[in-house]
């Protein structure tokens, strides 16, 4: 009995497995149904969005023999705006990338009653979520630097005159 109790002692306290409740699962499997229904769109905007980066350069180098704002800039110009749209896509398809698989495994989780499945289908869901955090403070950053440089322009005009 005395080496029982030094073996509990000696091994940490495990909780027992989580057990997730028919409610619970149920939230889950719509969840996994909108995540779907999102991901779906995202790539078929992803499409839209490369369709519209590799036709845009084609787009203002046409317009460019019609009106003479157009004409001003470089066609170098309008290549860069195609790669910045397709970096842009690049970027973007990660987010319904991680959406889609979240959504095929906690599906599929769910439906087999794999707690694995659905584990690795919660560390999709937690890669969007981090993926959305950091391209959110890279854009706030941005913004903050934007304003930054637009006051000192503006205290530098102001100074100058």
């Amino acid at each position: 009995m005395e080496q029982n109790e030094t073996e509990m002692q000696a091994a940490p306290y495990q909780q027992p497995p989580m057990v997730l409740s028919d409610e619970a699962l149920s939230y889950l499997r719509q969840t996994g149904k909108w995540a779907s229904f999102l991901s779906v769109m995202g790539f078929i905007f992803c499409g839209l969005i490369l369709l519209l980066a590799l036709f845009i350069g084609t787009f203002f180098g046409f317009m460019s023999r019609f009106s003479p704002a157009y004409s001003a800039v470089p066609q170098a110009g309008f290549s860069f705006i195609s790669v910045l749209y397709i970096a842009m896509d690049v970027l973007y398809f990660f987010f319904p990338f991680y959406l889609y698989r979240f959504s095929d495994r906690i599906k599929k989780g769910i439906l087999h009653n794999d707690s694995a499945t659905l584990t690795d289908a919660l560390g999709q869901l937690k890669s969007f979520f981090k993926l959305w955090g950091i391209v959110t403070i890279v854009v706030v950053g941005i913004y903050a630097l934007i304003f930054i440089v637009v006051i000192l322009i503006g205290v530098g005009g102001a100074i100058s005159r």
